[in-house]
């Protein structure tokens, strides 16, 4: 990968990641692009958009780890962790500014009484960390195993957001499904394909074994 084709495939996955919240943009200056509903079209699009970068971003490292050559990938990860946290924070703003008005009393009603957005609140602590922790300097401080350690926690932020999205549909509407079994996949993969990696790592590690005990043999 060299570093003009990295530029260009970075400033690609800024244009595609900006273009949910231009479309919103457009909508509020155009008002027949976001239907008789605006604030719902608001909060159903930037939901979506949160939960399909974090489906993304679980993604890569499965995907790099089938081959050496596909070890750039890993350089979109934190740019699509910090796009899904944008996205989710509007999400949460929509709901703050827009349904309860700053009222802080109606927003403890709704997180005691309404379930789906106890868990779409819980969603975004979980990414709150993460997106303070995503800068080098934190890596730094933090140490490389605290630090990966502690983004593990996107895993649970991704769960939560599924849980969400299913509780705020409706009974028989199935919207959610294609990212319950994606981030579903994503999951289950990851420990497996530990496990093959572990393995193949035995497995050379005995190879190289009994090479160099047969080399010292014929000596």
């Amino acid at each position: 990968m060299t570093r003009p084709l990295l530029i260009t495939l970075k400033v690609l996955v800024w244009i595609a990641c900006l273009v949910p919240v231009a479309r919103l943009a457009y909508g509020i200056v155009n008002p027949v692009i976001l239907g008789a509903d605006p604030i719902g079209k608001i909060e159903l699009a930037t939901g979506y958009t949160t939960l399909m970068l974090l489906t993304i971003g679980l993604g890569i490292t499965p995907v790099r780890r089938l081959s050496p050559r596909l070890a750039w990938m890993i350089k979109f990860r934190r740019l699509l962790g910090l796009f899904a946290f944008f996205y989710a924070t509007v999400h949460l703003l929509t709901w703050v500014a827009l349904y309860t008005h700053f009222d802080v009393r109606a927003m403890l009603d709704d997180i005691a009484k309404r379930r789906f957005i106890t868990m779409g609140m819980a969603a975004w602590l979980l990414l709150l960390p993460l997106a303070l922790t995503s800068t080098n300097w934190a890596i730094r401080k933090l140490g490389g195993k605290r630090w990966n350690r502690l983004h593990k926690l996107v895993y649970i932020a991704a769960i939560c957001g599924v849980i969400h999205y299913w509780w705020q549909v409706k009974p028989g509407v199935l919207l959610p499904m294609p990212f319950t079994v994606a981030v579903a996949l994503l999951l289950l993969i990851r420990p497996l394909q530990s496990w093959l990696l572990r393995r193949e790592a035995q497995a050379a590690a005995r190879t190289t074994t009994r090479r160099t005990a047969t080399g010292a043999r014929l000596r």
